[in-house]
């Protein structure tokens, strides 16, 4: 399996070496491994080249795996032949992502190369692009896939094109990667920066809920920030955000009682298989639990979408059931115990039958 990792984006052309090695220590701290670093501004061999191995080499010591974005330009104002990408890895780096694509035949070329280096493919496309390069027997290991970002605000992805783009990859068992902006930074490769998403729905969203889309959808593996600097606080979150676990952050009503919090936080909740468009159902506590007394508290309200319930003692046999509303409706033999904040109730759409889930506050 494809362990999921989470990156940083470096800007050597507009940053302060001294303020990325800081960044990167602080993402180390954290548990990132990625690094995400635009050349498409490159114009001086040797500029670039004192500049971006510097601070590649110096992720290199901390843990990190560097992709340089390139394009076709960048060959020609660097004098680089696209048979040999040994410049990129006397640089330090471990993968190069094309940016623009080439004839299919290249990139099939291009992942052979001796260097080992990965090449990495812009996913923001819905189009046969991948089939193409495959079908000139590439060397698929040495194939990755990585969305764009889009600074200009309104520009980013739509949910669905994005799925589609990233099936494609996702598929055909291509490892894949998308950004997320942090809140805090402000730095990008170019003059404009209204965030860096990959999708528009995720410009203004907190990091964490950003990510958690991502992995539990299942078309991401690795998570990458965007726009530098994100904030210690949002790259704490994001570090110790679980990648493989769908996970709701809640608030809980003031009455909640002990078994109820237990419940709640304490055990390990799944959707039941025999799914319904009501609720999403959590059972195992109602057996665990049985015999705990739960008086009925705040049951007289409709519940709403993303409410969580737990019965009580007017509800027989389901007493102490945990349950997710997808659906309003009122129930005075419920308890509602907390809700899903509110940006987090597009990650109910992950709640698959079986699924295993948390929650925090």
């Amino acid at each position: 399996m494809t362990m999921r990792q989470i990156g940083l984006s470096i800007y050597p052309d507009h940053s302060n070496e001294k303020q990325d090695e800081l960044y990167l220590l602080l993402g180390e701290k954290y548990g990132f491994t990625r690094i995400f670093m635009s050349m498409l501004e490159a114009k001086d061999v040797a500029a670039t080249e004192k500049k971006f191995k510097r601070i590649i080499e110096f992720g290199n010591k901390h843990g990190f795996s560097t992709t340089l974005d390139i394009s076709p330009h960048i060959f020609e104002s660097l004098e680089i032949s696209y048979n040999d990408l040994s410049f990129f890895k006397k640089l330090g780096a471990a993968a190069v992502r094309l940016d623009q694509g080439f004839n299919g035949i290249t990139e099939a070329d291009l992942s052979y190369n001796p260097e080992g280096l990965i090449i990495e493919l812009n996913m923001s496309n819905d189009t046969g692009y991948l089939d193409n390069i495959l079908s000139y027997q590439a060397n698929k290991p040495f194939l990755y896939g990585c969305h764009n970002f889009y600074p200009q605000v309104g520009t980013g992805l739509e949910d669905g094109f994005f799925e589609r783009c990233s099936k494609r990859f996702k598929t055909r068992n291509i490892h894949t990667a998308a950004f997320v902006s942090s809140q805090n930074g402000t730095q990008g490769p170019w003059n404009v920066n209204d965030g860096l998403p990959t999708r528009e729905s995720d410009r203004y969203l907190p990091v964490e809920v950003q990510a958690k889309s991502m992995f539990m959808s299942g078309l991401i593996d690795d998570v990458i920030i965007g726009n530098a600097y994100a904030s210690e606080e949002e790259l704490k979150k994001l570090g110790e955000l679980n990648r493989y676990k769908l996970s709701f952050s809640i608030d809980t009503v003031p009455v909640i009682n002990e078994v109820e919090r237990k419940i709640l936080l304490n055990e390990n909740h799944y959707r039941r298989g025999d799914s319904n468009a009501l609720v999403a159902r959590s059972t195992e506590s109602r057996v665990k639990y049985r015999e705990i007394p739960n008086t009925p508290h705040d049951n007289d309200c409709e519940f709403e979408s993303g409410d969580i319930l737990i019965g009580n003692d007017g509800f027989g046999v389901y007493k102490n059931e945990l349950q997710v509303v997808l659906k309003p409706h009122k129930d005075s033999r419920k308890n509602k115990v907390g809700s899903i904040k509110e940006e987090e109730l597009p990650l109910l759409k992950y709640l698959y039958p079986w699924t295993k889930f948390k929650f925090t506050n």
